[in-house]
Formats: structure tokens, sequence, C-alpha cells
């Protein structure tokens, strides 16, 4: 499969098929993507936590904030959760920054889920202060980001943007999520050749 392609499948998919676990050692490969991925300097200074455990993504589930512009849907449902998470943090002993650090490795890991045929969500409306002692978060560390996975539940539709010009998300009678996308002579001001 093409890149292109392969960044069209790569949606933030945000309901999942609970009954369909991700193994292991397939969430600790995406973490070995990850820590390959090009960094600011090579300062390497992300680090990750990951849970395949049911108890622990119940409370690390429990944290989260999902789909801000579907302002009357409260989340996946019992049943459509993720099965699995990966929870980005940043070491200070290393970088008081992170940068674009984890905008890196979290599209390393949703390209990496997506050819492994499963879904991602890159969350960063998260509740730090509650998250913190429930993943024991150690001194010096800070939740950059939660990365969701699972198999996803969803039929998501790119498209061009509105008649109006709105980029905003939305589903649609059949529970389609829709995702505008500006098309590329918008986004690509000038080319030099």
């Amino acid at each position: 499969m093409s890149i292109l392609e392969l960044v069209k499948q790569a949606r933030s998919y945000r309901r999942f098929d609970e009954s369909v676990p991700i193994p292991p050692d397939v969430v600790h490969q995406l973490v070995d993507a990850a820590r390959l991925s090009p960094s600011a300097r090579n300062a390497q200074p992300l680090k990750y936590l990951v849970s395949t455990n049911k108890e622990m993504n119940e409370r690390v589930f429990s944290t989260l904030s999902w789909a801000g512009s579907l302002k009357e849907w409260d989340g996946p449902k019992p049943g459509e959760r993720p099965t699995a998470y990966i929870i980005v943090l940043l070491d200070s002993s290393i970088s008081a920054n992170a940068g674009v650090d984890p905008g890196i490795v979290g599209q390393t890991i949703q390209l990496g889920a997506t050819e492994a045929g499963y879904g991602a969500c890159m969350l960063g409306a998260i509740n730090r202060g509650k998250l913190a002692p429930i993943i024991e978060l150690p001194d010096g560390f800070s939740i950059e980001m939660v990365i969701a996975l699972g198999k996803p539940a969803e039929k998501i539709v790119l498209e061009d943007p509105r008649f109006d010009g709105s980029v905003v998300y939305y589903r649609d009678e059949t529970d389609a999520h829709h995702v505008p996308k500006r098309r590329l002579d918008e986004v690509l001001i000038r080319a030099w050749q």
C-alpha cells in the first residue's frame, strides 16, 4: 500500500470493537516504531507506558474527553472502547520541551496501527491530574498525550469542506463520521519548480 493510501486509512477512530483485543506484542511493536522515529536534535525525550489490561484501560478511559466537536456525544459506550493505550510521556531530565516529537511519534503509532489492521486516536484532552496517580507518574515526567488503540468499529468518510468552508467533523443520520479535509489547492500556497 502506498503511503498516501495508508494516511487516508489512518483516521482518528473513536469507536472500537472491544471484543477484539490487541496483543501486547503488537503494542510493543508500535512503541518500538515510535522510538525509531525522528526526534528534534535526536534528544529522544519521550517515554511510554502501555496498557492492554481491561481494568487499567477503564481507569485510563475515565480521564479522557472524546471528540470535542461532537458536543452531544459523551464518547465511546461500553463495547466500543479502546482495548489498548499508549501514554506518551516527556522525560524532563532529557528536555524541558517535547517540541514536535509527540506529533511525530503519534503519527508513527497511528500509521503502524493502521498497517496492522487496528485503529488509533491521539488524545490531548486528558484530565492529567486524575491520570497521573493512576499511572503512578514518575517524578520528572509529564503526560504529553494518550493514544487509544483498538479494532475500528465506525465508518469514517473523508470529504472536501462543506459549502460554507467548514472543516468541523460531524456524524450523519447513519452515524458515519465525516471528516472534511481542505483541498490540496487550498493548502499548497506556492510551488517553485
